[in-house]
């Protein structure tokens, strides 16, 4: 079932293009640390073909409290889809005060093997971890964690950065810069209307020589004639996206 909420990590389950410990991750109530994103992936996650991860998700249904879990679903924020599927379990809205944040529903803390007092760095602590570990780490951790596993070569525990409710526009704007990120992670940010309102992100993707072409022209239109200007004059960009910037400031002069 689609509950109506998205994030880059949230595509991936969609799209079946998730581990199975990172799935019953998600179906114990572990992963997702927003209420909107638990609900989404459990709702996806009953219908699981693993019958051992449909029943966890199953069981993290049943084990949330069922008096948050109706005042939740009376949000306004809160998806049509998601109303429907528990409407069809016999919850259904009911108003009051009790949920006003964002926060999971069930809280369910997750394991780092991390012992007390440890002094790596993060770096090498990140590094000792599994998959689902750094996602986790990658949705929850810190700034410093995120600039790490931005870079992850696990598509998923990038996509987790992304998702992140921690994420800052900073940070996007750092991350649009970066020439080594892959190529799909600077698609997700290309392709996310919230992040594009902020003109840095834009000029950041459009000078950096890893986003997709086709994305990159398409921004074209978005810059200032001092910036298409520099863009002009840029040996590191694709030949085609620097000649036509030159084309644009010539047409509209």
């Amino acid at each position: 079932m689609d509950a109506g909420f998205r994030t880059p990590l949230l595509d991936l389950f969609r799209r079946g293009d998730v581990p199975r410990d990172v799935r019953l991750l998600a179906a114990h109530g572990a992963l997702a640390p927003r209420a909107h994103e638990q609900l989404a992936l459990l709702t996806l996650l009953v219908a699981d073909p693993d019958p051992d991860i449909a029943r966890a998700a199953e069981g993290t249904i049943a084990a949330i409290p069922r008096d948050s879990l109706a005042m939740f679903l009376a949000r306004s924020d809160t998806a049509a889809e998601l109303r429907t599927f528990f409407a069809g379990r016999g919850i259904t809205p009911v108003s009051g005060d009790g949920v006003a944040d964002d926060t999971p529903l069930l809280e369910i803390a997750v394991a780092e093997d991390a012992a007390p007092g440890d002094e790596k760095t993060a770096l090498e602590r990140l590094a000792a971890m599994n998959v689902a570990q750094r996602v986790t780490r990658a949705m929850k951790g810190t700034r410093e964690e995120r600039a790490i596993l931005i870079r992850d070569p696990n598509r998923l525990v990038a996509a987790a950065v992304l998702s992140s409710p921690k994420l800052t526009d900073n940070e996007i704007e750092t991350f649009a810069r970066m020439a080594n990120l892959s190529e799909e992670i600077l698609r997700v940010i290309a392709s996310t209307r919230a992040w594009l309102k902020n003109y840095a992100v834009v000029l950041a993707l459009t000078k950096n020589p890893k986003t997709p072409v086709a994305l990159s022209m398409n921004m074209l239109s978005r810059l200032t004639d001092r910036d298409l200007r520099m863009l002009s004059a840029d040996r590191n960009i694709p030949d085609v996206l620097r000649l036509t910037a030159r084309k644009k400031l010539v047409f509209e002069k």
